[in-house]
């Protein structure tokens, strides 16, 4: 099972940025597809945004398209999240995930073994 760790959340005013990362502890990261969800409080963990292992095919979720980007830096191990002009529905705890290939349904959270503990980000108006 991969350890993935996030770090980056905090508070911020709408249309502020903010980056989060996602260190992994295995040697095979550059192997994995690496992805973000997001769950705000009394809804269901929602899919962000998902990235291949080369870096060269990104996914996102319609609500983040244009605003969002997914990165990674295979030789550091670590995925990230830029997030810009963020609004109040972007609140929430964000979890990186990883697997070992690409899925089809990679917006599925159960399609994901393994996950961090999340960090918040709390957008205010």
């Amino acid at each position: 099972q991969t350890q993935l760790v996030e770090s980056g959340g905090g508070s911020v005013q709408a249309g502020d940025s903010l980056k989060l990362s996602c260190a992994a502890s295995t040697r095979w990261f550059p192997n994995l597809f690496m992805g973000w969800f997001r769950q705000a409080p009394g809804k269901e963990r929602q899919f962000v945004a998902a990235i291949s292992w080369s870096g060269q095919t990104t996914y996102y979720a319609d609500a983040v398209k244009g605003r969002f980007n997914i990165s990674r830096d295979n030789a550091r191990s670590t995925a990230y999240l830029q997030m810009n002009s963020l609004q109040p529905d972007d609140t929430a705890l964000y979890f990186c995930s990883a697997r070992q290939h690409f899925t089809p349904t990679y917006s599925t959270p159960t399609e994901w073994p393994d996950w961090g503990q999340g960090t918040q980000v709390t957008v205010a108006s």
